[in-house]
């Protein structure tokens, strides 16, 4: 008997290849149907997340136009707000990469309103704090404009508002990056710092107008980098540099392969450096099990309050774990014996990279995404930190947070690669939903190898509370991490979220994590409930937990 058309049309559970009547939903990338985020929401993941690597619905090229087109708006609707947003940001560390927070304050720079170029010039030394960024700033600056008397002065002020040894110590270790160097942009520039003052002798020093004499005021750190450059031995290099704390940039590469030279730096190197070279440090012998050079990068790596000094954002951490615990370099030939203590200490760090959260003590539900999807593009340009790896790593500080969690993967009900024979009963896969069983007590690299090894599927974002309503389960607030492109069944998320209402009688919550940088969300922005958060923002822990709790 042919089914009545009239069942077809329903405003309690629609399929996701459809809007919901009445709403204003968009298609999305992948054919379903989900809200449009604003482009205030776009900005800030924008700046957080970036666009290396595209999506799997959407080319690396379509997401930096898109982006690029939402910041210009918002620049064009408040161009004041713009400027702190991305000062905010940055100054915060709740930016894994530089590139896209100092890409925006480029485009603010070019705004048709004076008072927002202004305000956007005398920000640059707040988001651009070391010379790699200047350099890249000034690359992106000429992408939006000219080099008039304005952008000029903001560019000298870098260098002659920075006290000598602070500039002598930029010059040194930022030497030449993104196809600048500092005596480009100081020909550009022309600053007139006091004649003969330290400052213009590093000025001068930087140009090679200074000469092979050094006079008496000469920042201590460029005679001892002459020094290094003229250093015959390693240990004679690992002298210089705790006597005159030299940066690694400072030194030959021949005695870069050294230890000593390591051990050496190890005291007065950033936290960045650090943890990107710490297979480095193992391969060369400077790290070795229980060694002193070993206990001060463990001691280093728990001090929450210079993790935090240092803007040492989470990702970093995270790849940095991913890198050490693989034992070889993702590019090159590097390899090295794991230290598993190391390992251990970087994921303590982790967590420390976020501020201290006040849980919400709610009945929490964290869902992650696995669909194909999530599986294709990069956090931040990490190689291997897919969305899929980044959002167990934020799952991850959830359940350390919260005391009552419920942890569960998705993908499909449909029948595809994820609900085929063979992963159902490998995986106890049950309607595209498979419970994760993760505990707070599990290392990081234990969760992220978990779901990693979880097949692919189609993407419903609904089934975490229809899981939940099928269960019996009382869920207070539901977190989904997820990149929004959901599409493979019915009803929606938010008519489901509404069904779970209805029926347990709960006034759950959806928070919306998004881990990609594209212009999509499944919360509603007319309910309340719904939060739409950006993924690996060091604030959003204590974001979601205060609406969790209610608190905001």
């Amino acid at each position: 008997m042919p089914t009545n058309p009239l069942r077809r049309f329903s405003t309690r559970s629609t399929p996701q290849t459809e809007a919901i009547p009445w709403s204003t939903q968009v298609q999305n990338s992948a054919g379903g149907f989900a809200w449009a985020v604003d482009d205030w929401t776009r900005l800030r993941r924008f700046l957080i997340l970036g666009v290396d690597g595209g999506s799997y619905y959407a080319s690396e090229h379509k997401l930096v136009k898109d982006n690029a087109e939402a910041l210009l708006r918002c620049i064009a609707l408040d161009g004041v707000r713009t400027v702190e947003e991305i000062v905010a940001v940055s100054e915060a560390g709740r930016n894994p990469k530089q590139q896209p927070v100092v890409f925006a304050l480029a485009a603010c720079c070019a705004a048709d309103d004076v008072a927002v170029r202004q305000l956007a010039l005398a920000a640059l030394p707040r988001v651009c704090r070391t010379g790699t960024q200047l350099f890249l700033f000034a690359g992106f600056v000429e992408q939006f404009r000219g080099w008039g008397r304005g952008l000029r002065r903001a560019v000298a002020d870098w260098y002659v508002d920075r006290d000598p040894d602070g500039l002598a110590f930029q010059l040194v270790k930022y030497q030449q990056r993104e196809g600048w160097s500092h005596r480009d942009l100081l020909r550009l520039a022309k600053p007139a710092p006091e004649r003969d003052s330290p400052t213009d002798l590093a000025i001068r020093w930087a140009v090679g107008k200074l000469g092979g004499d050094y006079p008496p005021d000469t920042p201590r750190l460029l005679v001892a980098h002459q020094a290094a450059k003229q250093s015959t031995s390693p240990a004679d290099t690992a002298s210089l540099i705790t006597a005159e704390r030299l940066p690694w940039e400072a030194v030959s590469s021949d005695h870069l392969a050294a230890g000593e030279v390591w051990e050496a730096l190890l005291p007065t190197l950033g936290l960045g450096a650090l943890v990107r070279n710490l297979g480095r440090m193992t391969a060369n012998g400077a790290l070795r099990p229980s060694n002193a050079a070993t206990e001060t990068v463990i001691s280093r790596l728990g001090d929450g309050e210079q993790i935090r000094r240092a803007r040492l954002h989470p990702i970093q951490v995270l790849s940095a774990l991913l890198t050490y615990r693989a034992g070889r370099g993702v590019r090159g030939q590097l390899s090295w014996d794991v230290i598993t203590p190391i390992i251990d200490a970087l994921d303590r760090a982790f967590y420390l990279a976020f501020s201290t959260i006040e849980p919400s003590g709610k009945r929490t539900m964290l869902a992650l995404d696995v669909s194909g999807s999530m599986g294709m593009g990069m956090i931040a340009g990490v190689p291997g930190l897919s969305p899929r790896v980044a959002s167990a790593a934020m799952a991850a500080v959830a359940m350390a947070t919260e005391p009552t969690v419920e942890t569960v993967a998705f993908s499909s009900a449909g029948k595809d690669a994820w609900t085929s024979p063979s992963n159902r009963k490998r995986f106890k896969v049950v309607d595209g939903i498979v419970p994760l069983g993760l505990s707070a007590r599990q290392r990081l690299d234990d969760i992220v190898k978990t779901v990693s090894g979880l097949p692919f599927g189609g993407t419903d974002c609904a089934l975490p509370m229809l899981y939940a309503l099928d269960r019996g389960l009382d869920i207070d607030t539901f977190i989904i991490y997820t990149d929004s492109e959901t599409w493979a069944g019915d009803p929606h998320p938010t008519q489901a979220l509404h069904l779970y209402r209805e029926r347990s009688g709960i006034a759950a919550r959806l928070i919306v994590v998004g881990m990609v940088s594209n212009g999509f969300s499944i919360a509603d922005p007319n309910d309340t409930g719904m939060l739409d958060v950006v993924g690996f923002d060091t604030a959003a822990p204590q974001l979601m937990a205060d609406f969790a709790a209610g608190r905001v």
